[in-house]
């Protein structure tokens, strides 16, 4: 568990991917034909209609957690297989585009104030920070922790590992190619699997936290090149 300031630099990002990954999801079910989410007051941005209590503490004191699931009813798409693609990636997709959102908002700062940033294999680092107010500093710190779990979010949520949103996604494109057996399987042991990959994170082998740091130093080298910066 990290100091009391680094949890509260994490939970902006934390509430504002969840509130959008889900709104996302009903959003997405609702133009595909299905009103359920809506109905229930979920097609919202409102994390009090998305966080679950319990799921956000353990987000907040174990580095994994989760929000409530956004109710849908496949039966209601005017297209199955496309609405089942387009719901899934729904989330994920918001994700993403916060986190590019995030990182125009970090690169952008650091040219206003003549910063630059050292970009390593396992990390990122501010240049020039010196003059920064420990404010300015605090809320740069706040947009990479919102970049990261935002990355992070759509890393895991594409594991193609029932109940997460890449199941569904390989599911619609490749039942036909690969037979329902593999699908069978992952339905059912699904949870364990991912309870193994969590299990494996705490020790270090963290795979969503290598692919995210690498999607968000590509996102910062893209960024820093449309501001005209060296990284």
């Amino acid at each position: 568990m990290g100091t009391l300031l680094q949890i509260l630099q994490t939970l902006p990002g934390i509430i504002i991917a969840f509130s959008f990954h889900e709104w996302g999801h009903a959003y997405a079910a609702y133009k595909m034909g299905d009103p359920t989410a809506r109905n229930l007051g979920r097609m919202t941005i409102n994390p009090l209609a998305h966080i679950d209590p319990i799921g956000f503490l353990m987000m907040i004191v174990a580095g994994f957690g989760w929000a409530k699931p956004v109710p849908v009813n496949p039966n209601n798409y005017r297209n199955y297989r496309l609405g089942e693609l387009v719901v899934s990636l729904a989330g994920v997709t918001m994700n993403l585009l916060l986190a590019l959102a995030g990182t125009f908002a970090l690169v952008l700062i650091a040219k206003l104030n003549g910063m630059g940033f050292r970009l390593e294999e396992s990390a990122i680092y501010f240049l020039g920070t010196a003059n920064l107010s420990g404010g300015m500093l605090t809320f740069l710190n706040i947009l990479i922790s919102f970049v990261t779990f935002n990355l992070a979010l759509v890393v895991f949520n594409l594991i193609p590992v029932y109940p997460l949103d890449g199941f569904h996604v390989a599911e619609v494109l490749l039942s036909k190619v690969l037979g329902p057996t593999l699908f069978k399987f992952l339905r059912n042991y699904g949870q364990f699997i991912l309870i193994g990959i969590l299990l494996l994170s705490r020790f270090g082998f963290s795979f969503v936290g290598s692919v995210s740091g690498w999607m968000f130093r590509g996102l910062l080298r893209l960024m820093l090149m449309l501001f005209g910066m060296n990284g």
